[in-house]
């Protein structure tokens, strides 16, 4: 496993992260609590110790189930997790974003007791409202962590533009957005906020949310309890759903294919292309992390890094 530490501090993380969302038990289809607890303790035993969550995944299910995996082996972990999004009265009326101090000390609070810790190593603001001014979101981050129950702290699907005139604490050491080979649109941003502004990267739907395995084409359907059975997950319809499957079929062109998985290749390609961050992965069998482990072996020579940057733009 490599290793990357957070922004300028001395927290060294894999550079393979453990997904959590699927951990919640929703909007991913059947999930064994069993399977991913075990992975858990796969990932840790491969030297993944990087492992992100949020309290809206599974309703706060994704960091009860973390916490107890984590049970006895918690100093061998980075838990990362993430407030700012929570739901409405009636929770089928959906989610909205709330960066308010009352709200992130509330969230906190209760993510700490889910996850059963003392502290919280990462804590990241979700998504950005349009209500609460960005310095006084850092203000009640950085008080939490004179308090003791944050490490560092971190923000999640921000643009660079947002930051720009932002002077960058210490302890704000991370940024997290949607990244892969089927999702290249922020890919300015990501290089200006991680040259400019010194904060280590963290890539969310690394593999296009399972496009990239190469286990879907364009006959696949999914259960309604599966997100990727709704529009708003545009890597699965229409023409973004064409345009990935001649990514795919770049992949399965390149020289390390079948050698190296399409998964790993999807890995091995934001770690070669970009040369920094920590890549999150979705994790819902040990097999997954296993094989996600195996991307970190190798490398993709530059003919074929190059190959896939040309097909995905």
């Amino acid at each position: 496993m490599h290793y990357a530490a957070l922004g300028g501090t001395d927290l060294r993380a894999s550079r393979l992260g453990f997904g959590c969302c699927p951990m919640g038990g929703h909007g991913w289809g059947e999930v064994s609590s069993e399977d991913v607890e075990r992975a858990v303790r796969v990932a840790l035993d491969g030297g993944v110790n990087f492992f992100d969550t949020a309290d809206v995944y599974g309703l706060g299910e994704s960091e009860r189930r973390l916490g107890k995996s984590l049970k006895g082996r918690r100093q061998e972990a980075i838990i990362s997790t993430k407030g700012g999004v929570r739901f409405r009265d009636d929770q089928e009326a959906g989610t909205y974003y709330d960066n308010s101090p009352a709200w992130l000390n509330q969230a906190l609070d209760a993510s700490i007791r889910r996850l059963q810790v003392d502290y919280i190593d990462l804590y990241q603001v979700h998504y950005r409202d349009s209500r609460t001014p960005l310095c006084d979101v850092i203000e009640v981050l950085e008080a939490n962590r004179k308090l003791g129950k944050i490490r560092y702290y971190g923000l999640s699907n921000i643009y660079a533009k947002e930051i720009e005139g932002c002077p960058i604490p210490p302890a704000l050491v991370t940024f997290q957005a949607q990244y892969s080979l089927a999702s290249r649109s922020y890919e300015a941003d990501i290089l200006r906020i991680a040259r400019k502004k010194d904060l280590t990267f963290l890539s969310w739907g690394s593999l296009g949310h399972g496009i990239l395995t190469g286990k879907y084409d364009v006959r696949s359907r999914f259960p309604s309890n599966d997100r990727r059975s709704r529009p708003v997950y545009v890597n699965f319809h229409g023409a973004r759903l064409y345009q990935n499957m001649r990514i795919v079929q770049a992949m399965r062109e390149l020289p390390s294919y079948p050698t190296r998985s399409l998964a790993q290749i999807a890995i091995r390609w934001i770690l070669d292309h970009l040369g920094f961050g920590i890549v999150l992965v979705g994790i819902k069998k040990p097999v997954q992390i296993t094989e996600n482990i195996d991307a970190f072996s190798w490398r993709l020579t530059q003919a074929e890094i190059n190959s896939l940057e040309r097909i995905s733009r």
